[in-house]
This record gives structure tokens, C-alpha cells and sequence, in this order.
């Protein structure tokens, strides 16, 4: 093994990439940048019958989008190129034969028809049908064959495939960093297809082999992946090599806490499990990306890693340098996550109040003078979760009440709120400059003089300007609204507010 750390994010290019893969790249990536080392991009594209075109390219923009690219991989080159498993077809057939030579792994030559009269067989006598030591003395490989009838297959380019000799009797034990140890007996383990018929590797073999070539120290990976994991100890084993250390990380559960996460789940709560908008080449269907939904890239990152990692603080809110500093595999959870939305909105909010107002008066409101954009900003900020609302909200804030609140007509209308409201209507005229601080000294002054309290009359004030019982801050929303609205906001409220 290598001195330093060595992490790898393997997704398949079956389709977009959910935000628990986000979240397996995101630790990987905590991992190698706590520890000095190097985080790497693998494509595992060996199952060429669900390959999605653009999902390759997805995986990588999403990537970009939330600042953990890799050091290594897929999109920035290597020392152990290609990282596409595709491309390295023939060194895993390498890898295979050796098996065969060491004893390790034999020829199959089952056809699909003689399988499924086996499983059937089995299915009759009330069991579930193994491919494994039992079994494979009575089924057609070059273990129950002679090697006469093996060669003479082979020179006829029987189709084959090559499967790993379990061990009938034996115990594979391993530690896993979040789960401790995991013990699994051999018998429970069936003897896994390593090269498929086509020539290409499956899964299991391809993943050792390039771990082990590619020289990862450790394996984070989502916790569906932990039954293929004493298959991969006997591999290594099988193999002479050490094995990296292994970290199954909690699933991701519904917002409700009951079962794995599922875009099913996203599309009937209105969310999105996807980090980027997606849509389907074959279908058209597009699926919400975080990204499009208004979700910061860094309030995303600071999400996706609480969900079954805690720094062991009460803070909550981390720079990605912060969380780098904080993150540890042994405080991940072994118990499922909640995809709590609510909160993912929180972290939003929070990230947006640091945002640059002057940035995003920009970028989402192009069409106002570039000051009093930065100024609607201000007064909306604390009242939105996404940056994409701020539009809306100028455009509501725009637009004269068409009702007004009943609620606070019936409490506050009477006559001396009603003089109240006149007075402020004579006097806001006389205020020369349209500042906030001089409108609301204006408006406290002429009530001074009618011996009325500014607290008696201000929300009926309000809703005297947007219909609403409360809002954001009074006298900006005057001083944006400019005089001539509000003296007009003001006339139409006093002809509609009931007579008295």
C-alpha cells in the first residue's frame, strides 16, 4: 500500500447521479483532503447494456458545480490512465487467467437453458439455486470437466465465462471503519461470474483489480455495496494483495424516516435527488437538478454532509476548508440518514444571507437599475429560500394590493387610525428626501402633533400599502415603492377601507 491516501469515486454512467453518489464523492474527496491525498475519478462502465449517453459528462459537471473535482481520474488525466474500465478490457482478462492458472477461478460453460433447468430443479425441491460448491461438480465447467473436454471446448470457442472458486468451508472476516468487524462464512457466498461471456469484466472483478493497481487505500462506498464486500476479500486473497480498508456509509432514508430514498419518493415530495437538472435521452423527461432548484453549491455540500456525519459540535454551518478540518470516517453513523428537505432549504437560507447582494441583484434582477436592485436584495433576503424568489418578491412587492387584511381591518379601523391614516397622507408630500429614516421621521412627527402613537396605527399602515398584516421592513418598502405609489397605495386604501 502506498504511503499516502489513496480515495476513489467509481459511479456507473447508467444514468444522473443521485446525491447519495454526491455524497459517497463528497466524503472521499473530505478523506483525501484531511489526510494529504489524493481523491480520483473512475468511470465503471462495464455493463455496456445500461451505459446512458451524457451521464458520463453529468457526473463530471456536477462534480465542477460543487468544487470536488478530482486530483486524479476521469476529466484530469494520471499515472494510471485510462480510468474508463471499457478501455482496459484485456488487462482484466489478464487477471482472470491468472486465477485460472493458480487454481482460483475455472471456465464455465453453462448455457442459459441448462442454468434455468438447474434453478428450476431447485425451485421444485423448495430451494433457491446456487452456483457454489455444492452445485458446480454437477454442472458443466472445468471443474467436473475432464481437461481433454475443456481444451477441445476452448479450441471450438465455446462461449465461456470465468467464475471465482469460493471456498466451501472457510470464514471471511474484515473491519469496517463505521461498522467494525463483519464476519461471513464462504457457504452463504456463490461462485460470481468474473468475465462474462462478451469479454468484459463484471463488476466485482474490474473494481479489485483497479483498486489494487490504481493503489486505493481506502474503499467509501454507500452501504449496498456491503454484501459484495467478503466477495471482494476473497478476491484479494485470491489475488495475494492486501485489501484497502472499507467504509459502508449509512443509506439514505425518505424525508419520513421509513425506507431508502427513491426519485419516486423527490417527484411525489416536489424535491430533487439529483444534483444537476437531467433529462432523459430516450424519454424527454426532465428531473429537478439542486442546482436549478435555487440550492447553492456550498449550502448543498454542508447538507449532504450531515447526512450521517456530525463534527461532534453544535456547529452547523461549515466552509468546505471547515469541513475538511472537521471530517473523520469514524463519526459517520451506522443508522440511515434522513433527507430532512426542510433542513437542505435551512442551509440554503443561511448561505444565501452570505451572499453578495450586489451579485444577486445581478444575476436575478436584471431588469432593475442596478442600486435599487442591491436595495430589494436587502429587504427580501431574510424572506426567501431560493435566489430565483427575489424576482417574484419585486414583482408581488410591485403590484397594488387587490384585497386588504381582514383580520386587521376589523382590530385596528376606527376613527382615530382612520385620522391617523389622513394625517400621514397630508404629511408624506412634504418629505423632501425619499429616505427611509426621513419618511418615518415625517410620518412620527405629524402624529406627534395628533397626540396618536405610531404603534396604534402602523400595521394598519401596511396594509394599507400591500394588503398584508406583515411584510418586511415598513419604511424601506416606502422609500422603494417612491412617494408617488404610496400617496397612490394610500388614496385607493382609504377609498376602500369601510366607512366609519
Amino acid at each position: 500500500m502506498p504511503n499516502s491516501v489513496r480515495v476513489r469515486f467509481a459511479p456507473s454512467p447508467t444514468g444522473p447521479l443521485h446525491i447519495g453518489g454526491v455524497r459517497t464523492a463528497l466524503y472521499n474527496f473530505l478523506l483525501a483532503r484531511k489526510l494529504g491525498g489524493t481523491f480520483i475519478l473512475r468511470i465503471e462502465d462495464t455493463d455496456q447494456a445500461r451505459f446512458v449517453p451524457g451521464a458520463e459528462a453529468y457526473i463530471l459537471e456536477s462534480l465542477a458545480w460543487l468544487g470536488i473535482s478530482p486530483d486524479e481520474g476521469i476529466g484530469a488525466g494520471g499515472p494510471f490512465e485510462p480510468y474508463r474500465q471499457s478501455e482496459r478490457k484485456e488487462m482484466y482478462k489478464a487477471y482472470a487467467d491468472e486465477l485460472i492458472q493458480s487454481g482460483k477461478a475455472y471456465y464455465a460453460f453453462d448455457t442459459s437453458e441448462e442454468l434455468d433447468a438447474m434453478r428450476t430443479t431447485f425451485e421444485n425441491q423448495g430451494s433457491a439455486f446456487q452456483y457454489n460448491a455444492v452445485t458446480r461438480v454437477k454442472l458443466r465447467n472445468s471443474l467436473s470437466l475432464s481437461k481433454e473436454e475443456v481444451d477441445q471446448l476452448l479450441a471450438n470457442n465455446t462461449p465461456y465465462v470465468i467464475r471465482l472458486k469460493v471456498p466451501a468451508k472457510g470464514e471471511i472476516r474484515f473491519q469496517d471503519i463505521i461498522r467494525d468487524w463483519v464476519h461471513v462464512h464462504t457457504s452463504s457466498i456463490d461462485d460470481k461470474v468474473l468475465m462474462k461471456s462478451d469479454g468484459m469484466p463484471t463488476y466485482h472483478l474490474a473494481n479489485v483489480v483497479d483498486d489494487h493497481i490504481m493503489q486505493i487505500t481506502h474503499v467509501i462506498r454507500g452501504e449496498e455495496w456491503l454484501p459484495s464486500a467478503p466477495l471482494h476479500i476473497l478476491l484479494y486473497q485470491a489475488f495475494g494483495w492486501d485489501a484497502p480498508q472499507f467504509a459502508h456509509l449509512p443509506l439514505l432514508l425518505k424525508p419520513e424516516g421509513n425506507g431508502k430514498l427513491s426519485k419516486r419518493d423527490a417527484d411525489l415530495g416536489g424535491f430533487p435527488v439529483f444534483p444537476l437538472e437531467w433529462k432523459d435521452p430516450q424519454t424527454g423527461a426532465i428531473s429537478k437538478g439542486f442546482k436549478q432548484e435555487g440550492y447553492l453549491p456550498e449550502a448543498t455540500l454542508n447538507f449532504l454532509a450531515f447526512l450521517g456525519w456530525n463534527p461532534g459540535t453544535e456547529q452547523e454551518l461549515f466552509s468546505l476548508d471547515e469541513l475538511i478540518a472537521a471530517f473523520s470516517l469514524e463519526r459517520i453513523n451506522k443508522a440511515g440518514a434522513k433527507f430532512d428537505v426542510k433542513k437542505a432549504q435551512w442551509f440554503n437560507e443561511q448561505y444565501l444571507k452570505q451572499h453578495d447582494a450586489k451579485e444577486l441583484a445581478a444575476t436575478y434582477l436584471t431588469s432593475i437599475e442596478a442600486e435599487k436592485g442591491e436595495a430589494y436584495v436587502h429587504l427580501f433576503l431574510d424572506r426567501i429560500t431560493f435566489p430565483q424568489q427575489l424576482g417574484q418578491m419585486v414583482q408581488e412587492f410591485s403590484e397594488f394590493p387587490a384585497s386588504y387584511d381582514e383580520a386587521v381591518l376589523t382590530s385596528k379601523w376606527n376613527a382615530e387610525t382612520k385620522q391617523a391614516l389622513e394625517l400621514i397622507l397630508g404629511a408624506l408630500p412634504t418629505c423632501t428626501h425619499w429616505h427611509a429614516e426621513e419618511i418615518k421621521q415625517c410620518i412620527s412627527q405629524c402624529l406627534e402633533v395628533a397626540g396618536i402613537k405610531m404603534g396604534k396605527v402602523m400595521q394598519l399602515f401596511r396594509v394599507a400599502m400591500s394588503g398584508k398584516g406583515a411584510g418586511p421592513d415598513l419604511m424601506i418598502s416606502l422609500e422603494l415603492w417612491g412617494k408617488d405609489q404610496v400617496l397612490a397605495r394610500l388614496n385607493k386604501a382609504l377609498e376602500k377601507f369601510p366607512n366609519i
